[in-house]
């Protein structure tokens, strides 16, 4: 397992100033860790938070403003005092309904835009790329910040999966890969060969209660996260952090697998830790047909 920090960023190319960041923030710890990665570098940033999804105590001492989901004219006003270069987009987000979005006329012109070619959350997503590159903007991936952060091939940890849990998890990527492509969600819980569930709107967290509460006797299942095959990937690839190991062990399954290069892992040592307390495995496979690439040890 590699030791150095999960928030060390990348040098930038001598003699070149960094660009200014605008953090597009949600929920749980990956908003700080990009934060930090940005002071490490010296990279000038700001924060606009989510209200309801990122964490007020996150925030302290960082400059950042606060904005509604739906509020699309109020958040571009507030970036284009800051004026970035670039924008990322990071942090878990709960899926409002219309209704809880209230989108504004700036959001609801995004949304049109999407609804044309899609209606999953891959096609908006691209809408809201392609809204911010018309104005100049690039959208970086959290990835291109912090080192580390994408999944790579290996166990994390000290254990492995066994010849039952390797079935299942190809299984899960079968599944994860099937719903992927109907842009429906990224991920799967499968036990002995049977898919207990698949992700939809209701998120991984709530995916891993109600096919832990599904288990039959026996071995347990196994979560798998995947990309969408051809999805935006600078933007919502499938994450996997100590919040996610330790709700995998409180639903009785035994490990969690992602597609390397495919997913992100946030904290390596924190989750490999982690999941060596709880008895479940972390591990990255390459993906089928693609020669490995990198390794954890």
């Amino acid at each position: 397992m590699p030791t150095r920090a999960a928030a060390s960023a990348f040098p930038p190319p001598a003699g070149k100033p960094l660009s200014k960041l605008a953090i597009i923030a949600g929920g749980g710890a990956l908003p700080g860790i990009v934060v930090q990665a940005c002071r490490e570098a010296g990279r000038p940033f700001f924060v606009l938070a989510i209200e309801g999804q990122a964490d007020p105590a996150a925030l302290a001492g960082v400059p950042h403003a606060w904005c509604r989901m739906g509020a699309a004219a109020k958040g571009e006003k507030i970036l284009r005092e800051f004026d970035p270069q670039e924008v990322v987009f990071v942090g878990k987000v709960r899926r409002p309904s219309l209704k809880e979005l209230r989108p504004d006329w700036r959001a609801l012109k995004v949304i049109v835009k999407a609804t044309v070619r899609a209606l999953g959350d891959d096609g908006l997503l691209r809408a809201i790329v392609r809204e911010f590159e018309a104005e100049g903007v690039r959208v970086v991936g959290p990835h291109e910040l912090v080192k580390d952060l994408l999944a790579v091939e290996g166990v994390y940890g000290r254990i492995k999966p066994d010849r039952q849990a390797r079935i299942d998890i190809a299984r899960g990527m079968d599944a994860a890969k099937a719903i992927g492509a109907l842009d429906i969600g990224q991920a799967a819980v499968v036990q002995q060969g049977v898919v207990l569930g698949l992700e939809a709107i209701e998120g991984t967290d709530a995916l891993v209660a109600r096919a832990g509460a599904l288990q039959r006797k026996g071995p347990g299942g196994v979560l798998v996260k995947a990309p969408k095959p051809g999805q935006e990937r600078r933007i919502d690839l499938p994450g996997v952090g100590v919040e996610t190991v330790e709700a995998v062990a409180k639903a009785g399954l035994r490990g969690i697998a992602v597609e390397a290069g495919g997913a992100l892992i946030i904290d390596r040592a924190k989750v490999a830790a982690r999941a060596d307390a709880l008895g479940v495995f972390v591990v990255g496979l390459a993906p089928r047909g693609a020669a490995p690439a990198g390794k954890t040890s």
